[in-house]
């Protein structure tokens, strides 16, 4: 009949002759809708269960901020607020965030085009290479990483962060039929230099913080060396 409302509704069932099971998980449905949630900063979700009635509302207006703080709840940070960038560059669009613990691993999540990339691909790549030269630079600038004294390793300079990064690439190739490794060769160069402004601009601004991820990936080098 008549009626003012407008958009699309999509139906869709399963193929019992095709898939194993045909019984949707709650828990793996709501976790994906909360991703997507995080990955489109005010976008609601809403996931309504009709076998049990549940329903739940996802809508972060913080973004992958928000997800980063999520992340790292119940831990001591180093710093109050995440490290956040967003910009485009030669049509590829970051995202990303990062803020770090006192702990000694690594979490980085990574995203293309809203797909959780779970074995990383050439964004997690610049990224890694960005965050590298410019904490190595700043070392240097401050006074913290001495002159003679050889640069800190990536992975020094990655214990104890919290990174969520989004890309979002025209024609992304992805490598596996699950789609779990962004290929892209011309995505790392573009990701490092976009990453690589963001923080040089953020780490000059506020030298202190710098220093601060300085001396903990110092302390992890040292800790790794003496092992």
């Amino acid at each position: 009949g008549d009626t003012n409302e407008t958009g699309t509704m999509v139906h869709f069932k399963p193929d019992p002759t095709i898939f194993e099971t045909i019984d949707f998980d709650y828990d793996t449905v709501a976790l994906r809708l909360r991703e997507l949630a995080y990955l489109n900063r005010g976008l609601e979700i809403s996931l309504v269960d009709e076998r049990t009635d549940k329903h739940v509302e996802y809508q972060f207006v913080g973004g992958i901020e928000e997800y980063v703080r999520a992340l790292n709840k119940n831990k001591d940070v180093l710093h109050k607020s995440p490290i956040y960038g967003n910009t485009t560059k030669d049509g590829i669009d970051i995202e990303f965030a990062f803020q770090y613990n006192d702990g000694y691993s690594e979490n980085l999540l990574s995203f293309a085009n809203t797909i959780r990339t779970t074995e990383g691909g050439t964004h997690e790549q610049g990224l890694r290479t960005a965050l590298t030269r410019i904490i190595n630079e700043m070392g240097r600038k401050s006074g913290t990483l001495k002159n003679g004294e050889g640069n800190l390793s990536g992975e020094d300079i990655r214990e104890g962060i919290v990174c969520v990064l989004h890309v979002k690439v025209k024609d992304p190739q992805f490598e596996g039929q699950t789609k779990t490794k962004l290929g892209n060769s011309e995505v790392a160069g573009v990701v490092a230099a976009a990453v690589s402004e963001v923080l040089t601009a953020y780490f000059e601004d506020d030298i202190s913080l710098a220093k601060t991820i300085v001396q903990k990936a110092i302390v992890a080098a040292r800790a790794r060396e003496a092992a």
